[in-house]
């Protein structure tokens, strides 16, 4: 087989001026329906926090500049934002021309609101590299496992007897892209108040989204919804950061309302 007919020899053609029709949001009613949310009464608060490493344009004088940027997507817009468009759109600012960094600023932010139906932030940089949370991994639990899909919610439980507060973490969330089948890989942290909740079954339940196919956003509130109906605790807290890939990732964040939101930091695989 030659590299050209192969999966790797298909070449994409990238955008060489600004181009904002290139976003593609996707409604998230898509996601929640099957869930039985509803927009107008989420049990939850969160954002989407994108962090984006390929940010370059021309300044007024064509000499390129170049930024990394953190973007905010707030959890309640009816839209997400699918990913490989983010990137095509971000990357059609290469070859275009604006007079500052605060233009650049103002209309990415303004794009990407339009799309998602809410106010987007944008900063230019990027959080700092924080892996140590305080988190007590689960990855190190001796289990066998057999069930890689679909995510089995009954794998979760909790004991009513004992009320805890801890943050519980793991590496091993792992699903595949719904639009390209490719794999997308993420650290979880799982911060709740209420009754003990098993970590054999978790962990288990954590890797049975390991064949699901579904965006970071749903797959992230599909486990918020999962432990909050299967283990009731009074607070909890879901924040998944994926791994970068073109150039951006991804951090869903769902909790209970009245939660502070995590401090934005990057893993050491991001």
């Amino acid at each position: 087989m030659r590299v050209e007919d192969s999966p790797l020899g298909r070449e994409v053609a990238y955008p060489t001026q600004f181009d904002p029709g290139l976003l593609f949001p996707i409604p998230r009613a898509n996601g929640r329906k099957p869930l039985g949310l509803h927009d107008d009464a989420l049990p939850f608060i969160g954002h989407d926090r994108w962090q984006a490493f390929e940010l370059s344009w021309l300044d007024a004088r064509g000499k390129p500049q170049v930024a990394t940027a953190t973007l905010v997507v707030p959890a309640a817009s009816p839209n997400l934002i699918e990913s490989k468009s983010l990137k095509l759109y971000l990357n059609s600012f290469n070859g275009s021309r604006f007079d500052d960094r605060e233009q650049v600023r103002t209309r990415v932010a303004q794009d990407l609101s339009q799309a998602a139906g809410a106010a987007v932030t944008l900063t230019f940089g990027l959080p700092p590299l924080q892996e140590d949370d305080g988190a007590e991994s689960i990855d190190g639990l001796d289990i066998a496992i057999d069930h890689y899909g679909p995510p089995d919610a009954t794998l979760l439980q909790a004991d009513a007897t004992q009320c805890v507060e801890e943050t519980l973490a793991s590496a091993l969330l792992k699903s595949n892209c719904p639009v390209t089948g490719q794999p997308d890989w993420a650290a979880l942290t799982l911060a709740y108040r209420g009754p003990r909740i098993d970590r054999a079954g978790l962990l288990r339940y954590l890797v049975s989204f390991r064949d699901h196919a579904e965006f970071h956003e749903q797959c992230v509130e599909r486990i918020f919804i999962d432990v909050l109906a299967r283990c009731t605790p009074q607070r909890l807290s879901v924040e998944a950061r994926y791994t970068r890939r073109g150039g951006l990732d991804i951090n869903p964040w769902r909790a209970t309302p009245g939660c502070p939101p995590p401090p934005p930091r990057r893993a050491l695989r991001q």
